[in-house]
């Protein structure tokens, strides 16, 4: 007899504690989901950005070569201005010695 109302006090207790910790382990599970989802996001948002760079020099090359005009309502920039500063800027970042 004894071990039967041990074992119904243990199953109340354990019962109690979910009951009263749900709040907590639904947090902690909410929290988990965020996570993998915002890593998640911030990996798709790597790879586009990625992609629109390629893109972007592949297009900006295109453009220089074949004189690509826009006609930016701010001053004479066609393009080629912009790819010679991203020359400069790449052989500037790749001979600087590293301290």
């Amino acid at each position: 007899m004894q071990t039967r109302s041990s074992n119904s006090t243990s199953t109340l207790l354990i019962v109690l504690i979910v009951i009263f910790t749900f709040p907590f382990w639904i947090g902690l599970i909410g929290g988990a989901i965020g996570i993998v989802a915002g890593v998640f996001g911030a990996v798709i948002g790597i790879v586009a950005g990625v992609f629109g760079a390629i893109f972007g020099v592949i297009g900006s090359i295109f453009g220089w070569a074949f004189d690509w005009n826009w006609h930016l309502p701010f001053g004479i920039w066609n393009g080629k201005l912009f790819v010679a500063a991203a020359i400069i800027l790449i052989i500037i970042v790749l001979t600087r010695t590293k301290r």
